[in-house]
């Protein structure tokens, strides 16, 4: 009998790359695992699953938190909506575990889950806890962090501390990287849709660093929005650059960076600290509890990136940040080192280990072992 397992979420890369890592070490590991992926019309998950080979169910579903009065209100008109949808798909699918790990779909689905009495596994990356998982934590029956200081947010009994999942090409050994013998490479990122203030800082900084131009090499994801814009100004002012709205072979451009300008969401730090890279991180001013700009102290702490807020962000403070970089060797060495020490390379397993654990647990405690062997329903937000 196949085992399946049913991923929801996405919206972001932050939330949805979590999910298709755990999904690949679940099929790594057993070849009889059925995989399909819940998730909203809207969110990148539309795009990338099909790329990544994976079935695309999607639900009505919506954010709650730090939305306006009329947003609220039709988001909470969705929920039972999409509250329907999820019990309807589980029922259908035969659940064994659901694993949240944050996203729209993920309130609808856990909350499902718990209805009908599914096991749940739920994943925090941020620092600081949204609001869903703080809620979602008093029902699941296991919880994975990525941060330590996140603990003492949820139940003691059920927290495990794991670090952020990412996907597999992340996790070679530094000696595998390719030596960089060529021009100073700066990748620079602004999450999955791009980031306008990064954008513009970078486009200001060019008139800047106009004597370093023969030693650099940008790689620049913009998002769709100012693809021409930013294009336009690298080919006007004669910068070596790889402009795109999307980089698909990211885990091949972090490797071949030498330094990563980019925001401080976790999944974007776990990436960026697996691949030992030094980061000029640019928090997401507007992000709940502020907590990108938390998630980037702690790699500040550890002298393995520095912090630009958005408010002070500028051509002229980008421009210094590279220059320095590239006039300091010995500094970013030091602080690659750092970077990769931070790294959880091994996230990933600790959380595929603790799904199984919990399965196993959980089959014996209500007996239903031979029903539902084979039969894992797994849902990553």
């Amino acid at each position: 009998m196949k085992k399946r397992v049913v991923i929801a979420g996405g919206g972001t890369g932050g939330h949805l790359y979590p999910g298709i890592a755990l999904a690949r070490a679940l099929i790594r590991n057993d070849m009889d695992i059925e995989i399909s992926f819940v998730g909203t019309q809207k969110g990148l998950e539309a795009k990338v699953l099909p790329q990544e080979g994976f079935d695309l169910k999607t639900i009505l579903s919506a954010g709650l938190f730090g939305k306006k009065k009329i947003a609220r209100w039709v988001s909470w008109c969705k929920l039972p909506i999409s509250t329907a949808q999820s019990m309807s798909f589980l029922l259908r699918k035969r659940p064994g575990l659901v694993v949240g790990v944050g996203g729209y779909a993920s309130g609808p689905l856990v909350l499902s889950a718990w209805v009908l009495r599914i096991p749940i596994l739920i994943h925090e990356q941020n620092c600081i806890p949204g609001m869903t998982n703080k809620w979602l934590g008093k029902i699941a029956d296991k919880i994975a962090v990525s941060f330590k200081d996140s603990s003492a947010m949820f139940p003691k009994e059920k927290v495990e501390v794991t670090g952020n999942m990412i996907r597999e090409e992340f996790c070679k050994p530094k000696e595998e990287f390719p030596q960089n013998n060529g021009p100073f490479r700066v990748l620079v990122l602004g999450g999955s849709q791009g980031a306008h203030s990064i954008n513009m800082a970078m486009v200001e900084a060019l008139q800047f660093l106009s004597q370093q131009k023969l030693d650099l090499h940008i790689t620049h994801q913009t998002g769709e929005t100012d693809l021409e814009m930013v294009n336009m100004q690298y080919k006007k002012n004669h910068f070596p650059a790889d402009v795109r709205p999307f980089i698909d072979d990211i885990e091949d451009q972090y490797r071949k960076a030498s330094l990563v300008i980019c925001r401080a969401g976790a999944t974007t730090l776990a990436e960026v600290t697996a691949c030992g890279k030094m980061s000029i991180l640019v928090p997401f001013p507007h992000a709940t509890h502020n907590h990108q700009v938390k998630n980037a102290r702690i790699l500040e702490a550890a002298n393995a990136g520095e912090i630009v807020l958005d408010e002070e962000l500028s051509g002229l403070r980008i421009a210094k940040s590279i220059i320095q970089a590239m006039e300091e060797p010995k500094r970013l060495k030091i602080m690659e080192e750092n970077s990769y020490k931070l790294g959880n390379r091994d996230a990933t397993e600790k959380v595929r280990l603790l799904c199984m654990e919990l399965l196993e647990e959980t089959y014996s405690k209500s007996g239903r072992t031979k029903k539902l062997q084979g039969n894992y329903v797994l849902s990553c937000f």
